[in-house]
């Protein structure tokens, strides 16, 4: 029978012990348990001796995996990203690897686009080459692919959204979506359309943040949010191009066209264009993100940090590597957008 510690607590059966039992002891992921316990040369000390400390109490003996787990570090960081060529994954991307780069670590990117690939990718997951962190670039995990994460035994960071069970970097997409539509509530507008982009793959950590912020803004101002008006299409400015026309063939069509992004939006000022309509005469229009080409097409939008959500989740993942998160977990951490006017949006009917 195993006798009290030091500390005065009863340690668990040498039997019994884990080493995620350890981690939960010291405080730590299980990821920054095994690296401390193998001498990682990314762990504080402070770290180190706490980790050790309750391995001591709890008379741990690492089993083979977790000495596998323990091995030395690689310095290598792997990044899974659905579309590496588009704009928002490019800043991400900018930003995660410049913050890893300063921690004196490299990134390895894996493609995860379409269900097939993405599938094929988590199948053979677990012989990949060994990486000491994951990053999980703006798509949502399901139960199946959270357990082959979990199979490394690694720290995972979540960049450009929002998925609970990891350290994450991301915008309020509710929030942002309110500041689009209140802006044009405040213009006068009471017809007011949206362009949704549908959820390809998961891609949209929160799918529904700026849908119910374009609904919770037409019922604060005391308007019903009428389905027809509400139109769902695929990503980019074709999509945002089909979903204008659908809105235009309406009986009564909006005044105003709220788009889940700028690509979108753009898309649908080239149908206004197209129709012969004026933009904000006839039709006001505002997008999310601040893309490059939203400045020089004059698109009002709500800027989000793209590049500085890459950056933190790099900052994150060099934090957990030394075992310094102060929680196994933390609180998402959401970075603020801000309304950028330009000149597509005026009250209905203004001249120019």
């Amino acid at each position: 029978m195993t006798g009290d510690t030091q500390s005065g607590r009863r340690a668990a059966p040498a039997s019994r012990v884990t080493l995620d039992d350890v981690a939960r002891r010291a405080g730590v992921s299980l990821a920054t348990a095994s690296r401390a316990l193998g001498d990682h040369p990314h762990v504080a000390a402070a770290t180190r001796a706490r980790v050790r400390e309750a391995a001591e109490e709890l008379d741990y003996v690492a089993s083979p995996e977790a000495t596998r787990l323990a091995g030395g570090p690689t310095g290598r960081v792997a990044l899974l990203v659905p579309h590496p060529s588009r704009w928002f994954f490019g800043e991400l991307i900018e930003g995660l690897e410049a913050a890893l780069r300063a921690a004196d670590l490299d990134l390895v990117l894996f493609r995860v686009g379409g269900p097939e690939e993405r599938a094929a990718f988590f199948d053979r997951l677990p012989a990949r080459r060994k990486v000491d962190a994951v990053v999980v670039l703006a798509f949502t995990v399901d139960e199946a692919e959270h357990a082959r994460l979990a199979s490394l035994g690694v720290d995972v960071v979540v960049a450009g959204g929002r998925v609970a069970s990891y350290p994450s970097v991301g915008i309020d997409d509710h929030a942002a979506g309110r500041q689009a539509v209140d802006h044009l509530i405040h213009l006068g507008h009471r017809r007011i359309g949206m362009i949704a982009v549908e959820d390809d793959g998961r891609l949209a950590p929160d799918p529904d943040g700026r849908t119910s912020a374009w609904r919770a803004a037409l019922v604060d101002a005391g308007m019903e949010p009428a389905d027809e008006l509400q139109v769902t299409v695929p990503w980019g400015g074709e999509g945002g191009a089909d979903g204008m026309a659908r809105l235009l063939g309406l009986r009564t069509p909006p005044t105003a066209v709220f788009a889940h992004d700028d690509e979108t939006a753009l898309g649908a000022m080239r149908t206004l264009r197209r129709a012969g309509l004026r933009v904000p005469e006839d039709l006001s229009v505002i997008g999310v993100d601040d893309h490059p080409l939203a400045a020089l097409t004059d698109l009002t939008t709500v800027a989000q940090p793209v590049r500085e959500q890459g950056r933190r989740a790099g900052e994150l993942v060099a934090a957990a590597l030394r075992g310094e998160l102060r929680e196994r977990v933390p609180p998402a951490e959401l970075l603020p957008t801000r309304l950028v006017l330009r000149g597509t949006t005026a009250p209905p009917g203004a001249p120019r």
